[in-house]
């Protein structure tokens, strides 16, 4: 086979697969990026090496959102019947979020490394940060209206539901992390309050569904962390907009619970074969890393260095692992296939 022909059968070859790269792979975006703004918080501990590791793993998450971009779009060009299977999908439907929510995410990176650097880069931070905020609230109304439908329409049933339909939720929570030093206060702030008054809701349709219909499918038992990110990231944009430390600690309280409630069902995670539910564990990890590194930092509490400490080597063992698994999977033919 001459070198064209090979090139040739290697872009059929990857064009077929990627019918099946659902907009879940935006995951891999926010555990990287969590990971950059966790080292980025970790300057007080570990000096201006961590601001160069922030540097570097928030290049990685660049360059994965820029990689599915590109391959959504030719997605959405040759495989137009998969994305709509997404969008009518019971679970998957909420994974559209994970774009506009890695909008925000890399802004927010950029902002706290960038701004003020050039006017020009100014100006691209914010565009990113009003695309990413527009597009998650709009996410959000069509993922919530979408439940107001009868269940054979895609409406809310309480045996679909999962800790995923907090994606969007965590969207709105995050606008302040950015917004509030861009100068974006007011918005980011009622974008905020969206996030507040749909968090407590799904958490209780939450615990509702687990009481009802049992625990989550094996399968989806990651997603079980992903209830630790409203009540950190909510701590840290409420550190924002200069709250109580009372407050924030109460909030801490909250997410910490969630992390120990999600570990119970660690084994359970680890039976399961690798796969992308995997990365539902890594951006939590990085939220409430990071709510941890600024209460430190805000309360002066020196007890809390050596938990933010172990929680840096943590959330970077496990993003890294993840990484190194999801590179494996992709040779070895394993990830981009039909959901079974």
């Amino acid at each position: 086979m001459t070198h064209t022909a090979a090139r040739t059968s290697f872009l059929s070859h990857w064009v077929c697969n990627i019918e099946h790269l659902s907009p879940a792979w935006f995951v891999l975006v926010m555990g990287w990026c969590g990971l950059a703004q966790t080292w980025l918080h970790a300057k007080t501990i570990f000096g201006e090496m961590a601001v160069g590791i922030g540097l570097i793993t928030g290049a990685v998450s660049v360059l994965i959102f820029l990689l599915l971009s590109l391959a959504c779009i030719v997605r959405l060009q040759v495989h137009p019947s998969a994305v709509q299977a997404d969008l009518q999908h019971p679970v998957r439907h909420a994974f559209m979020a994970t774009l506009p929510i890695s909008m925000l995410l890399l802004a927010t990176w950029g902002q706290g490394l960038f701004w003020n650097t050039s006017a020009s880069t100014n100006t691209l931070l914010r565009t990113l940060w009003i695309a990413g905020s527009v597009l998650e609230l709009a996410c959000t109304v069509w993922v919530v209206g979408r439940w107001l439908r009868p269940p054979q329409e895609g409406g809310l049933q309480l045996k679909t539901f999962t800790p995923v339909f907090f994606i969007p939720v965590v969207g709105n929570v995050l606008a302040p992390l950015g917004g509030v030093p861009m100068g974006m206060q007011e918005w980011a702030t009622a974008q905020l309050g969206i996030g507040i008054l749909l968090w407590p809701v799904l958490q209780t349709l939450l615990m509702v569904r687990l009481a009802q219909a049992g625990p989550l499918p094996e399968r989806m038992s990651p997603s079980l962390f992903i209830s630790v990110v409203p009540p950190s990231v909510i701590g840290l944009s409420l550190m924002q907009l200069q709250a109580p430390d009372s407050l924030i600690w109460g909030l801490w309280g909250i997410a910490f619970f969630f992390v120990l409630w999600s570990l119970t069902q660690l084994r359970t995670m680890l039976a399961q074969p690798f796969g992308l539910p995997l990365w539902g564990v890594s951006f939590p990890l990085a939220a409430f890393t990071i709510l941890t590194l600024d209460l430190m930092q805000a309360t002066h509490n020196a007890w809390l260095r050596l938990p933010a400490t172990l929680l840096c080597a943590v959330t970077s063992f496990v993003i890294v692992g993840l990484s190194i698994n999801t590179w494996h999977a992709l040779r070895r033919g394993g990830l981009l296939v039909p959901e079974a």
